[in-house]
Formats: structure tokens, sequence, C-alpha cells
């Protein structure tokens, strides 16, 4: 029998699960886009396992409330729409600083939080639940993947195979 190789078993392992979180997502009235954007937080962060999954949770749901700073400090003057470049720039500053922080280390993540933040027009309320589940369906595929990639055969030893 041939092995199945990680990648094989990743693929896998995502596709049934992203079909269930489209379900998922419908069945709580979450945003599905939100979810998989979760999901790509936990796969590209450097860190995996659970140390990765709270990483990624931290910067995601971090980059969560700098958008709500930015679309909160931006609305103080809309008539200037300078305040609010100027205000994206400082942020954008910030974002970047907390990954100082160990738990704040993974950049990419608090910008897909602000992102997500802001294409769902700062519904943090919808936006923070569809990346939590998210990002606990990318833990899951990535995982259950790497569960069924370490089940394959082992090659057998050259003692026996010449019994």
């Amino acid at each position: 029998m041939r092995a199945m190789n990680t990648l094989i078993a990743i693929a896998i392992t995502t596709g049934i699960l992203s079909g269930i979180w489209g379900w998922v997502a419908v069945s709580l009235g979450l945003l599905g886009w939100a979810g998989f954007l979760g999901c790509t937080a936990y796969f590209a962060c450097p860190q995996g396992g659970l140390k990765g999954l709270l990483i990624s949770a931290c910067t995601v749901l971090s980059g969560v409330a700098w958008a709500q700073v930015i679309i909160h400090g931006s609305a103080l003057a809309p008539h200037l729409d300078i305040i609010g470049y100027l205000l994206t720039g400082g942020v954008a500053f910030l974002m970047c600083l907390q990954a100082k922080n160990l738990l704040l280390s993974f950049v990419p993540g608090t910008f897909i939080g602000a992102c997500a933040t802001f294409a769902g027009q700062g519904d943090w309320r919808l936006v923070l639940p569809s990346l939590v589940v998210g990002l606990l369906f990318g833990y899951a595929m990535k995982n259950s993947g790497l569960w069924l990639a370490s089940r394959r055969p082992q090659p057998l030893m050259k003692e026996q195979e010449k019994a």
C-alpha cells in the first residue's frame, strides 16, 4: 500500500471540514468568508498546535480591536479625511509593534482580524465569532490531516522482509 503524504492528508481533511464549515456558517448565521480568514490565520501562523492556535487567536482578536479604534476614531472627525489616514498609519505601526509580545507576534494575524472587521463594516459582534470558529476549524483541518498522515503504514524492516 502506498503511503499517504502529509499534503494530501491535510488536503483531504481540509476539503471535508471546509464543506462542514460552510454548513455551520449558514446554520449559525456567521460570515463564511470571515471563518475562512480564521482558518487562513491558523494555517499561516509559523507556530503549530495549541500554541499556534493561541497566538493566532490573540493576534486576530487584537486586529478586530485595532480596526474598531480606526473606525471609531475616524468617526470623531468625519469631515477631515486626513485624521482617518493618520490614525490608520499610527494604528498600523502599533499593530506591528505589538509583535514584541509572544502572544501577539504573528503580525499577519493582526492584519487579518482588522481586514475582516473592515470588510464586515465594523460589525465586530458578527465578525468575531466567525473568525473564532474559523480558527477552530483551521486547527481541526490541519491537525486532523497531520493525524491522518501519521496513520500511514510504516516501512518494513529488512529482517522482516527476509522472513
